[in-house]
This record gives C-alpha cells, sequence and structure tokens, in this order.
C-alpha cells in the first residue's frame, strides 16, 4: 500500500516516524511519502517538505506569509494527485491538513487523521466539515471522542502517541549527561520557550529575567529541533545559562522544575512527572482574537485531561517576571512537588496506556484491506 503522511511541526515529525514504524509492522510492503522531518525521513520513503520550511504562527503572521502559504498548497495537491496514495494520513497541524482534506476527499482519496484538530478548544462548527471530509478519526484525548460523539461522529480513541515515545527512548545517565553538558551538581530547572522563533523570542525575554533570584539552580535551555544554535547565542551571551539543542527529553528526565511554553511540551513535562508552570504570551492582536475564538477554562493539555487547575497558567500579561519567580518557588517546596505528583500519576492512567501509534496503524490497514 501507499501512503501519504502530512505532519507540520516537531511533535508531528516524531508522532509520524512512529506511525510510520507500526505501519511497516502491519505492511511490510508500505511505501511512503511525506511531509515532515528527520525523524520520518529515518523510517523510509520520501521527504517533500520539512517542517521547518513552513513554520509560521499567530494571524498576522500568516497574512504576511500568504503567497508562500498558497505555494506550498499547490504543490501538496500536486505532488498527492501524482503520487494517487492508497491512504492519505494528516496528523495535527489542521490549518494545513484541513484545507487538503476538504480538497482531497472528492477525489476519491481514503483520508485518515491522526492527532484530532483542536474543535474541541475553538470553531466547533468545523466538525460538520471534518465528517463530511475525514473518513477515519483517531483521538488522542480522552475527552475528544465524547466531544465528537456530540456531533454524532464515531471516532477511535487510540491513547496518546508520547506514552509509547518516552517507552521506547533510551535512557540516559545523569552524571554523564551533566560531564558531556558542563554542568554543575546543582538542581536543574529547564526553559522550554517553544518552537518558533517569534514564539522563544517572546518567551526567553521573560524566562530569563528570574534566573539570578535562583542562584541555588542552574538554568538550561531546551533547544527547539527547528532552530539552529545561533539564533540561541543573543540570549545565551546576556545569561549564565546552558543551551541543549534537540534532547528535550534527555534534558526532563534529570530537572528538578521547568518553565514550559503552552502546547505539547506541558504534557511531556507532566508524563516526565516534573512540576512545571506553564506559560503564554502572543503578540497583542493575535491574543485578543485567539481569546474571542477559544473557549476554554485551561490552554495546557495537564489541565484539560483532568479537568482541574494543576498546574499553573501564566497567561500574557499574567506572564511576567514577578509572577514566574512567585510560581516558581511555589513548585520548588516539597510538600506542593508531593502534590503533583499524585496528580500526574492520574493524568498518566487518564491517557489510555501504550501502544497509541500500533493502534492506529491497524486500523488503518484494516480500513484497506477489508
Amino acid at each position: 500500500m501507499k501512503y501519504y503522511l502530512l505532519a507540520g511541526e516537531a511533535s508531528g515529525d516524531l508522532h509520524g516516524s512512529n506511525l510510520m514504524k507500526a505501519l511497516k509492522k502491519q505492511d511490510p510492503d508500505a511505501l511512503f511519502r511525506f511531509w515532515g522531518g528527520d525523524l520520518m525521513t529515518a523510517q523510509g520513503g520520501s521527504l517533500v517538505v520539512h517542517y521547518k520550511d513552513r513554520a509560521i504562527m499567530g494571524f498576522m503572521e500568516v497574512l504576511a506569509n500568504l503567497p508562500k502559504i498558497s505555494k506550498l498548497f499547490r504543490k501538496c495537491k500536486e505532488d498527492i494527485r501524482a503520487f494517487q496514495p492508497d491512504a492519505l494520513i494528516f496528523i495535527d497541524n489542521s490549518g494545513f491538513n484541513l484545507r487538503i482534506a476538504k480538497w482531497a476527499k472528492p477525489k476519491g482519496l481514503n483520508t485518515h487523521y491522526y492527532i484530532s484538530p483542536q474543535v474541541w478548544a475553538s470553531r466547533s462548527g468545523r466538525v460538520k466539515s471534518i465528517k463530511r471530509n475525514v473518513d477515519h478519526m483517531y483521538v488522542v484525548l480522552p475527552f475528544v471522542k465524547d466531544f465528537y460523539k456530540k456531533f454524532d461522529y464515531d471516532v477511535h480513541f487510540v491513547g496518546h502517541p508520547l506514552l509509547d515515545a518516552l517507552d521506547q527512548r533510551v535512557q540516559v545517565a545523569p552524571e554523564k549527561f551533566r560531564e558531556e553538558h558542563q554542568m554543575d551538581e546543582r538542581p536543574i530547572i529547564a526553559l522550554l520557550p517553544g518552537s518558533r522563533k517569534q514564539e522563544i523570542a517572546m518567551m526567553l525575554e521573560v524566562m530569563l529575567s528570574i534566573v539570578d533570584d535562583f542562584p541555588s539552580y542552574q538554568f538550561v535551555i531546551a533547544g527547539a529541533p527547528s532552530q539552529e544554535k545561533e539564533f540561541y547565542h543573543q540570549y545565551i551571551k546576556r545569561n549564565q545559562v546552558h543551551l541543549i539543542l534537540n534532547k528535550t527529553y534527555d534534558l526532563l528526565s534529570i530537572c528538578h522544575a521547568a518553565l514550559v511554553t503552552s502546547g505539547t511540551a506541558t504534557l511531556e513535562t507532566a508524563l516526565f512527572k516534573v512540576p512545571q508552570v506553564v506559560c503564554y504570551k502572543g503578540g497583542w492582536l493575535s491574543y485578543q482574537i485567539a481569546k474571542r475564538i477559544i473557549q476554554l477554562k485551561y490552554i495546557s493539555l495537564v489541565n484539560l485531561i483532568l479537568d482541574k487547575p494543576v498546574v499553573t497558567e501564566l497567561i500574557q500579561d499574567e506572564f511576567n517576571s514577578k509572577r514566574l519567580k512567585e510560581e516558581l518557588q511555589h513548585i520548588l517546596d516539597d510538600y506542593q512537588r508531593a502534590v503533583l505528583f499524585l496528580d500526574y500519576y492520574d493524568l498518566e492512567m487518564a491517557l489510555g496506556g501504550k501502544g497509541a501509534s500500533e493502534k492506529t496503524a491497524k486500523l488503518i490497514v484494516a480500513s484497506l484491506t477489508n
């Protein structure tokens, strides 16, 4: 069978690579063509466009890059048409993928969506279009299946692929890791400022402003795989911090606490049982628009899944040096950490266990062979 996969960022590349690995077990003759990254490339097949070449965030940024985006849509449609896949698989990245799905379904292509668009967070009216254009939906959060049920759309809850990714990783020796990256014995506070340049610049400014207030700890920036080391130099020069590129999981496995930009990283941090403060700040106009569209009590996946304020969220104006310092001190307290660990255990249980990639691969292949 021929599979065409569309992933648009680092997390999609990770989950896409594990799905490809699982598909090869179910279908040894699988042929892949994809938009993704280095991890998917390692699984074989042909990379069409790397996610680094289309990392655009924010409403204003999208408007400024409309010609580039239009060209990518044309390229994608032409390439899919030439490849004629047996299964077209979308991985998250709804802004791009839902438009391709709308084009693809009337062409008779078999459409699958792995990791649902966040219609449960905003613009639920899109469900009607999704139901029409996506033959098979695989959701990774337990409450999302119930959400779709309200619209008479039967979807598959497969568990969260992060559990697979964490289970497969090679364990790092803390002493060796510290020595390799020239770190001392002080406890580590990890800084996860996001993956896109605009986001990183905005988040790091505040995160780094409190470094001098915690001399008993060493701060380490988790560099995104989508960025080069040189980009971070402007921040490192002004602050006594370490930078470690493309080893976020290794860093999380040995750190004491973390300051994390809202997104998948909040869930990753929780699964490593690391106390965290969730942070978010966007451009003023983008934030004002998002605030009116997104109807949620929380922005972090941890709080959304457990439906209670497990981790503190500092959003927009609340994300400032004073509040960040207060909340970091809070999660360094032993009692508060113990309470958080209990909630993290409940979170892992709610995610449905390991095997998301295997379950999804089996469902995809079964849909093509039955």
